[in-house]
């Protein structure tokens, strides 16, 4: 099989279009929500804002489900309940914009590249000019082309075409079997939501519980290695004072040992060199007896002077006595 590419002319010469075979490319389950359109667009009823979107499950079934079954119509109210309670609670669980201190107030602020002056004030301008005076302009006529093959009627009476009661059962069998598939799909889908929550609340305090125990453990190891590497310490600093205390005695015994025979060989050759003396002894010698002999000295000399004194008066009364005799005579 030959292929022609899109654009090139077949060899018949008419420009024909096909493409290369390729595999289907996987489509989402569900069809993608339509935009928001601001106008009807005709030929699609999904853009038709008079008919009716979203669950309409509680609007239809349950007044019939109410007269059968009231425990399922209670049941999907309460369900219906948890879900408005579930919207209110993420929207007032969204995040927004803190309210200003006070004495503060929140400002807009420009964030493009480009500051504009913001002004409440507009600026206009009156000008004008004058020009002539023109007839208006008449309305364009309506184009109709021109009639081409002949003219053929036939005649239709009311009702032969369209019926209406008749044409829209389907259409209404069509929405209502969609409506109510859509609806028995998200209550379904809802109520697995549930379950996997559920599901996954359990892992959760089951993991949190395995987590805790698992934290637990790890403190208990954590507090045995401290303690095991606190007694190692100790013993090895024990150990440690033991073998000090060890060599000290060892080297007080050899001391000991090594002095038992030096000892009184230096103290008899300090004895005799005169190091050691008796304190009473060295004291007399080098303090009493100095002071005693200076002591002597002086009092030997004053009783020298005195003797000396005594001889001179002495002499001096013997002399002039004999003076005194010698002249009378």
């Amino acid at each position: 099989m030959a292929f022609v590419s899109q654009g090139q002319r077949a060899p018949n010469g008419n420009y024909i279009f096909s493409s290369r075979p390729r595999p289907v490319e996987n489509r989402p389950k569900y069809r993608e929500p339509p935009p928001e359109q601001t106008h009807i667009t005709y030929g699609n009823i999904m853009y038709d804002r008079r008919v009716v979107r979203g669950n309409t499950y509680a609007q239809h079934i349950l007044p019939v489900m109410a007269q059968s079954d009231p425990d399922e119509v209670q049941r999907q109210q309460e369900i219906r309940r948890r879900n408005i309670a579930r919207k209110r609670g993420r929207e007032q669980s969204r995040t927004r914009t803190p309210e200003a201190l006070q004495g503060r107030k929140h400002v807009d602020v420009q964030t493009e590249r480009y500051l504009e002056e913001l002004s409440d004030v507009i600026v206009a301008k009156d000008i004008e000019c004058q020009t002539d005076s023109f007839l208006d302009r008449p309305a364009s006529p309506l184009f109709i082309p021109a009639k081409s093959g002949k003219d053929v009627e036939t005649q239709i009476e009311e009702g032969e075409l369209f019926d209406f009661n008749t044409e829209v059962q389907p259409v209404l069998e069509v929405l209502v079997g969609k409506i109510l598939e859509q609806s028995l799909w998200e209550v379904m889908e809802e109520e697995e939501l549930a379950c996997l929550r559920t599901q996954q609340r359990v892992f959760e305090e089951l993991r949190n519980n395995e987590l805790a125990e698992v934290m637990r453990l790890q403190e208990q190891e954590r507090r045995h290695r401290e303690e095991k590497e606190r007694r190692m310490a100790q013993q090895k600093e024990v150990l440690k004072k033991e073998k000090e205390v060890a060599e000290k005695i060892a080297v007080r015994a050899y001391t000991q040992q090594y002095l038992s025979g030096l000892l009184p060989a230096v103290f008899t050759s300090l004895t005799s060199q005169g190091y050691f003396y008796d304190p009473v002894q060295n004291d007399i010698e080098t303090n009493f007896i100095p002071w005693l002999m200076a002591e002597v000295n002086n009092s030997l000399e004053r009783r020298y002077a005195a003797r000396n004194l005594l001889d001179t008066i002495i002499q001096d009364v013997a002399q002039k006595r004999l003076e005194m005799f010698t002249e009378t005579q």
